[in-house]
């Protein structure tokens, strides 16, 4: 079982929604895909500033996928979106962090709506 596996199964989960930018999306799938049945679904679209509108619709994905936690991978926009989830249904989040952006050492979430 690889590292990101032992993580996820570490807090308890067993359906994950694998979170990336659509830059990173490529990389997410592979990620998914060595994941095998603990990926729950793909969500690609994490934005800068985590619009309230793209969090909506990647609770929608999370809710579809039947995933008990979520994995970002990637920055800041992709670490903002799962906290976002998180704050929504208290899931347990993974990151693996492919850049420095500071959101993965800070409790802090910030949103942007309507522009």
């Amino acid at each position: 079982m690889n590292r990101l596996a032992e993580a996820i199964a570490g807090q308890g989960g067993k359906r994950a929604l694998i979170l990336s930018t659509p830059h990173q999306k490529a990389e997410a799938e592979r990620i998914a895909a060595s994941l095998g049945p603990l990926a729950a679904g793909l969500f690609h679209d994490a934005t800068m500033h985590t619009p309230v509108d793209v969090t909506e619709r990647a609770m929608a994905a999370y809710n579809a996928a039947g995933a008990d936690c979520v994995v970002a991978i990637g920055g800041g926009s992709t670490i903002g979106l799962g906290k976002a989830i998180a704050y929504r249904n208290d899931a347990p989040q993974i990151v693996v962090a492919t850049t420095y952006a500071g959101s993965e050492v800070t409790p802090i979430l910030g949103q942007t709506e309507n522009g």
